[in-house]
C-alpha cells in the first residue's frame, strides 16, 4: 500500500471521538495520526457503543471536539 496525503492529527495528539454539539446524528471520529491502524479496533468499539446507545467503557471527555473551542479550553496561553 502506498500512502498519499497527510495523516490527520490533533495538536494534543489525542483523537477526536465525539458527537456534534449541534446535531446528535453527527459523530466526529478522526485525528489518530500515525496510530490509526492500531487504535482503529478500540475506536470502532467506542463508536459502536455510542451508536447503540450504550455507555462506553471509558470516559470520552478527553476526546471531545469541544476541547478545541474557546469554551472548552481550561488554560490560557
Amino acid at each position: 500500500m502506498v500512502w498519499s496525503g497527510h495523516r490527520p492529527a490533533t495538536p494534543d495528539t489525542l483523537p477526536v471521538i465525539s458527537r456534534s454539539a449541534t446535531d446528535a446524528h453527527i459523530l466526529y471520529v478522526f485525528g489518530h495520526g500515525h496510530l490509526g491502524l492500531t487504535q482503529g479496533p478500540t475506536t470502532g468499539k467506542l463508536v459502536g457503543d455510542l451508536l447503540s446507545g450504550r455507555d462506553p467503557p471509558i470516559p470520552l471527555e478527553p476526546y471531545t471536539i469541544e476541547r478545541f473551542s474557546a469554551a472548552g479550553r481550561t488554560n490560557s496561553l
